[in-house]
This record gives structure tokens, C-alpha cells and sequence, in this order.
């Protein structure tokens, strides 16, 4: 691979410009991919970026897969706006992850205030999977079946699935999903994993409810949303995906960013956030079965941050005019450094060695 590389920019002695994700394979990753919108077309430069595969070799729909996107009434599923960005991905080539199945969040009125019993809402819920999994079969590498199905705790979240069904809700959705599409990979995916040892060990107790019913589960999504200053070291996140690979799972940071608190940025919290990312990453190349990284958008200009965490914000490896940032000068570098160290994914080690001694844990998000 011929790599173009640039000195003296963004305070940085070396920075590989625009090739993300071929620096990732290059690593033994399956990819480095990134959330897209219906809207990133109105943004050329960004739009340019996000199309080509050098960059990123794999999409999550931020939105446009989601219950209320897809079933806004019973019985009544809309497609256009998921298909346009899937078959973007296919038209160059990119992994799809698919996202998501079953959330607490954005569910439409009829699912979210319906009065269910465990038969209505097993019904209502196969129903959903199997028609947007059949629908998008063959397509998706991966799909994210169950998201934040956790509070910080580490007890189950109330929602409508668990009020019907309780912890049977879990093994359910896998089963569904598995006999909707064979070929794709089935994920639990969740934020703060990273930070709350006890909500790590919910996810933990998830995936085994879900093995013990002898229903097929894939992988854990951790979401990493992470805060400057607060992000666990390379060696805890490292721990804390160990503890999933244990159970024979593959692992994948699913939606990542950093948010920089409070604003402006300056030259000092832009290279604690480069130093940041780069211990999110590292962490993944240190654990074989590590897949790859989707950062949550890759501009300031098209972060979630801003509206949901008011003062806080910058949380991207590309500033608001899609120009790189020291985060990206920082991802680039090490990810260059580690070509070749770790064997291509298809060859990696199924088997991980495990951190026998628990590093301390950060101060949880904000």
C-alpha cells in the first residue's frame, strides 16, 4: 500500500493523510468505519471523505435503522432511507454494521405506550426482526440486535421488552435474529462498558443468559463515548474487552468519540485528545479478536455531542471543516506503526490471553 504522508502539520511529526482505514486492515483489522446520515450529502468535503474506502471501510446508519425509522405504525415498514445508505456501502464496497434491533429508545408510540402480554410482545418483536432482517439479508456483516440494554448499575433497564418478557427478552431477540439471517454477526452493543466494572459484568451476564439458551451471540459492542480527561488507560479498556473474549466473543468499539468539556478546545485539550484516542485504539490492537472501530461521525460539524452534553463538544477526529485534527494525526501514527504486528482478521487468533491483574478504573463519563 503506498501511504502519502505530510511533516510539521497539527503540532505532529507524521501524519498519514486519509487512509484510516487502510492503515487499519494494514494493523489486522477488519476495518475503520464510520456512522453516516442521510444528510452528510449536503456536506461535500465531508460527503468526499466518508465515500472513499481508503478512509473507512464500513457504515452504521445513525438513525435510519432504528424501530421508529423502520415501523413508525404496525405493521407498516419503511425502507428508503436505510436502503440509500446500505446500498451506498455495497456500491463502494464497505462492511455494513447494522443498527440496531431491539432499544429502549426511539421506539414508535404504538410499541413504546402498547399494553403487551409475554405473547403480543413476542409476536411484535419477531415480527420486527425478521421483516428488517430479511429485508436487509446478505447485506449486513454485522447487526447490533440488542443496544443499551443496561443501566450504569448493571441491572436491566425497564423498557417495554423486559416489563413483557424479562430476562427472557434476550435469548429471544438472538434466536429471532438468527433465524432471520444465518450469515451476519449478532451484537449486544452498549456505552459505558469502559467505565463501570459492574455494568461491564451486566453485558457479561447478558451474553451468558443468551449461550446458555444455546442461541448464537457474535460479539460486544462497546460504544466508547468518552470524555477528555476521563477516558480508562489503553491497559483498563484492554481488561475490559478481555472479559468478553473470554466468553469465545468478538469485540468492536462501535461509536466512537471524544468530547472535549469544557469549550473552546485549545492546543492543550486537542493533544489530551489525540493521546485519548489513541489508547481507544491501541486497546483494540492489542486484543486479537478486537474487529474494528466506527467512530460515532468523524466531523465536529456533524457530532450528536453538542445538543445532547450542552458545553461540551470537539469530539471528532476532523474539525467543522472536515480538516484533520491532532486526534487524526495521533490514530494514523500508530495505527502506521502497528502494520504488520498483528495477523490479518481473518487469520486472528480466536483465543485472547487474559490481564490477570485489574488495572485501576477511570472516573466514570459525564
Amino acid at each position: 500500500m503506498k501511504i502519502a504522508f505530510v511533516t510539521g502539520i497539527l503540532a505532529s511529526p507524521l501524519v498519514v493523510l486519509a487512509q484510516l482505514n487502510a492503515l487499519a486492515k494494514d494493523a489486522g483489522l477488519l476495518y475503520f468505519g464510520t456512522a453516516v446520515s442521510p444528510g452528510d450529502s449536503n456536506d461535500a468535503p465531508y460527503y468526499r471523505l466518508e465515500n472513499d474506502i481508503k478512509n473507512f471501510g464500513q457504515y452504521t446508519p445513525d438513525n435510519a435503522q432504528k424501530w421508529d425509522a423502520l415501523q413508525p405504525s404496525r405493521g407498516s415498514f419503511s425502507y428508503g432511507a436505510a436502503d440509500a445508505i446500505v446500498n451506498r456501502a455495497l456500491s463502494n464496497k464497505m462492511l455494513m454494521r447494522c443498527h440496531t434491533l431491539v432499544w429502549y429508545s426511539q421506539l414508535p408510540g404504538w410499541v413504546s405506550s402498547g399494553s403487551w402480554t409475554k405473547d403480543t410482545m413476542t409476536a411484535v418483536m419477531q415480527t420486527h426482526i425478521s421483516n428488517v432482517m430479511g429485508h436487509f439479508k446478505g447485506k449486513c456483516y454485522a447487526w447490533d440486535v440488542i443496544n443499551e440494554a443496561l443501566e450504569d448499575d448493571g441491572s436491566y433497564r425497564n423498557n417495554p421488552f423486559l416489563k413483557a418478557l424479562g430476562d427472557s427478552y434476550f435469548a429471544l431477540s438472538f434466536k429471532f435474529a438468527a433465524a432471520a439471517d444465518a450469515t451476519t454477526k449478532l451484537y449486544y452493543n452498549d456505552y459505558n462498558l469502559e467505565y463501570f466494572p459492574v455494568k461491564a459484568d451486566g453485558a457479561v451476564r447478558i451474553a451468558k443468559l443468551v449461550q446458555a439458551a444455546g442461541v448464537p451471540i457474535h460479539g460486544v459492542g462497546l460504544q466508547a463515548h468518552m470524555t477528555v480527561g476521563r477516558t480508562p488507560s489503553r491497559a483498563n479498556l484492554t481488561w475490559t474487552l478481555n472479559k468478553y473474549t473470554a466468553l469465545g466473543l468478538d469485540v468492536a468499539y462501535t461509536e466512537l468519540d471524544v468530547r472535549i468539556k469544557p469549550l473552546p478546545s485549545n492546543s492543550s485539550s486537542l493533544q489530551a485528545q489525540a493521546k485519548e484516542y489513541e489508547a481507544i485504539v491501541g486497546s483494540c490492537l492489542d486484543v486479537p479478536r478486537c474487529v474494528g472501530i466506527t467512530v460515532w461521525g468523524f466531523g465536529d460539524s456533524h457530532s450528536w455531542i453538542p445538543s445532547t452534553f450542552p458545553g461540551a463538544g470537539d469530539s471528532n477526529l476532523y474539525d467543522k471543516n472536515s480538516k484533520p485534527k491532532p486526534a487524526f494525526s495521533s490514530v494514523s501514527a500508530l495505527l502506521a506503526s502497528a502494520s504488520g504486528k498483528r495477523p490479518p482478521w481473518n487469520t486472528a487468533a480466536s483465543t485472547t490471553l487474559l490481564t490477570t491483574t485489574k488495572p485501576a478504573v477511570a472516573t466514570p463519563t459525564a
